[in-house]
This record gives C-alpha cells, sequence and structure tokens, in this order.
C-alpha cells in the first residue's frame, strides 16, 4: 500500500505550480464577496444559538465545509484521495495520504481530524485519540473531534469523561441530536452506578 506516496508527491510537484496562482486569484477576487461571506467565528456564534436542529445541521455543515478548505489545491486533493480510499475502506492508503497531509500542512486541524477518523474505524483507540487531541489543539471547537473523543471514552467503559466530552460537543453544537441522547444515557447510567 505505500506505492500511493510516489504518486501523491508526483501529484504535489504537478499542481505546485497551479499553487502558487492561487493568492493572485484570491486577490482578483471582489472584496464584497469576501465581506458577505460570514467568519466561521460567526458560523459557530449562529451553531450555538440556533435552537432549529434542522438549522443547526445546515450551520453545522457550513462549518464543515470551512474545515476541508485547507489553502492548498495539493493539500485538498491529498484529502479527497483520502475519502476516497476510506469510502472504499482502504484504511491503509488513506492513512498513507493522510500522513502526507499532516507532514505538509501540520497546522491543519481537518487533516489530524480526517486520521483520527481512519484510526477509528480500524479500532486504533489509542492512535485516534492522539490524532483527536492535535486536532482539538489546533481547532478547540471541532465538535466532530470532541463527538469521536466521546465515543472512543463510551466505548472503552469510562462513562465520566465521555460525558464530560459529550457535553463539551454540546456546548458547541447545542441541538446535535446524537450528542443530546448519550448525555441522557450516559448520566442515567452514571446516576445509576451511584456517582
Amino acid at each position: 500500500m505505500r506505492n500511493v506516496l510516489p504518486c501523491a508527491i508526483a501529484i504535489l510537484l504537478l499542481t505546485g505550480s497551479a499553487q502558487a496562482a492561487e493568492p493572485a486569484e484570491e486577490a482578483a477576487a471582489p472584496a464584497v464577496e469576501r465581506s458577505e461571506k460570514p467568519s466561521i467565528d460567526e458560523l459557530f456564534h449562529d451553531l450555538k444559538r440556533s435552537g432549529n436542529e434542522a438549522a443547526a445541521a445546515r450551520i453545522a455543515s457550513r462549518i464543515q465545509r470551512e474545515w476541508t478548505r485547507s489553502g492548498s489545491r495539493s493539500i485538498d486533493l491529498l484529502m479527497q484521495w483520502a475519502a476516497a480510499a476510506m469510502q472504499a475502506r482502504k484504511f491503509d492508503a488513506a492513512l498513507d495520504l493522510l500522513d502526507q497531509v499532516v507532514t505538509l500542512s501540520p497546522d491543519y486541524a481537518e487533516g489530524w481530524n480526517r486520521r483520527a477518523t481512519v484510526h477509528f474505524m480500524m479500532d486504533n483507540y489509542a492512535l485516534s485519540m492522539s490524532d483527536i487531541d492535535r486536532t482539538l489543539r489546533l481547532e478547540p471547537r471541532h465538535f466532530g473531534a470532541l463527538a469521536g473523543m466521546a465515543r472512543i471514552l463510551q466505548r472503552s467503559g469510562r462513562k465520566e469523561p465521555a460525558l464530560k466530552a459529550y457535553e463539551r460537543v454540546l456546548d458547541v453544537y447545542p441541538m446535535m441530536r446524537n450528542a443530546q441522547e448519550q448525555v441522557g444515557t450516559l448520566a442515567d447510567e452514571l446516576t445509576g452506578e451511584g456517582i
């Protein structure tokens, strides 16, 4: 599976010249478009204030789209390939690609989050938690990473820390239905155990 790396490096080199053109293209975009688009902080504000589950889900989707924008066509391409490998359940290939993403762009939180997801899908919880930790250091509001952490803690029988992690999810994304349900379930279980 490691033969993916030379191919990825070749693509990175080929797309390097296209990437150099990005800043000029962005500078040519009208300033009005940028000012009309809400910032990620505004989206998080709206997510926290939304009292409607469907509206909150739309806002969360917009945030997730923002997270996928790395600012690099090469990284975006590697992320697309990794997503395709994940969907095809070719986890080794996905990890090879995501290793390149986090090496080339260590401050790109979504690269770490995707790698955490692959580790989770492979039941490599310790490695997943390590990548979740890195994701949350870069983006503490990453509700996907927080939910992943909560699931891992819950699966490993650590109910109280799992409850706290789900509560952190709800602090960022109060209308996330699964997190609401898990908070109720874990609170009931822990009450029954007499914490």
